[in-house]
């Protein structure tokens, strides 16, 4: 374990840091119990963690690529009316030809680079899924994995950003990754804002984005109840609850 230095409180007008002061006030915040800790990740941990957030990487720069693309489609009046990045619209673009040679060069240069950064997306989502089927992420990966909106990426991205599940609870987990408000109250008025944003960005972006798959109807589709097969019930039943039931 560490300590967080930002989470250590110090007295606006204290302008000397030396090493004895500082020593004498960690010693004084440890007495009483005061002094925030941290938990310091394991090797293992950080190699995952470097692994999704080069695959989220990826996706960036994939969504930058398709962007760069369409855009120039669009300044030559060329304009999908379907389903965009399908196998038919692929067939689309491939089918495309220009008349002029500093268009077309472009163009080709756009889509080689959404094919090669989609290539190299797959690739780290192949990687992310083994080491997820592997010890020691594969017990939690399927835990999480019962959950609706929750599939192998984000079971592993969740994993390996929050590590020890231990070290919270349903109520603390939110406050640790920002998803609760910030709150301005006095006396007998309460003002509550958005919310804080503090905490890990990515495992909070994970969250947000699997919570949006309960707005719908709980209806487990084929997928859910193959992950959920040979998980203890407690664990399947959670994965059907609500906004306002979720364990």
């Amino acid at each position: 374990m560490g300590v967080a230095p930002s989470k250590i409180e110090r007295p606006p007008g204290d302008r000397v840091k030396t090493d004895r002061r500082d020593a004498e006030c960690l010693a004084r915040l440890l007495r009483i119990g005061e002094l925030p800790a941290v938990r310091v990740p394991t090797e293992a941990e950080e190699a995952a963690r470097d692994l999704v957030r080069t695959r989220e990487d990826a996706r960036g720069d994939l969504m930058r690529a398709r962007h760069r693309l369409s855009k120039l489609l669009l300044r030559q009046g060329l304009l999908w009316e379907g389903s965009a990045w399908t196998a038919e619209h692929e067939s689309w673009l491939r089918s495309l030809s220009f008349e002029r040679v500093g268009v077309r060069l472009a163009f080709d240069e756009a889509f080689d680079a959404v094919l090669s950064v989609r290539a190299r997306r797959d690739r780290l989502d192949r990687a992310i899924e083994e080491m997820a089927a592997a010890e020691p992420f594969a017990p939690v990966v399927a835990r999480l994995g019962c959950l609706r909106g929750v599939g192998t990426l984000t079971a592993f991205g969740l994993s390996v950003e929050v590590a020890d599940w231990h070290r919270f609870t349903g109520s603390s987990i939110g406050a640790y990754l920002g998803l609760v408000p910030a709150e301005y109250s006095s006396g007998g008025r309460r003002v509550q804002g958005p919310i804080t944003k503090t905490g890990n960005s990515h495992a909070r972006q994970l969250l947000v984005e699997s919570a949006w798959h309960h707005r719908k109807p709980y209806r487990p589709s084929r997928e859910l109840i193959r992950r959920r097969d040979g998980q203890p019930p407690r664990r399947s039943a959670a994965g059907g609850a609500g906004p306002g039931r979720a364990r």
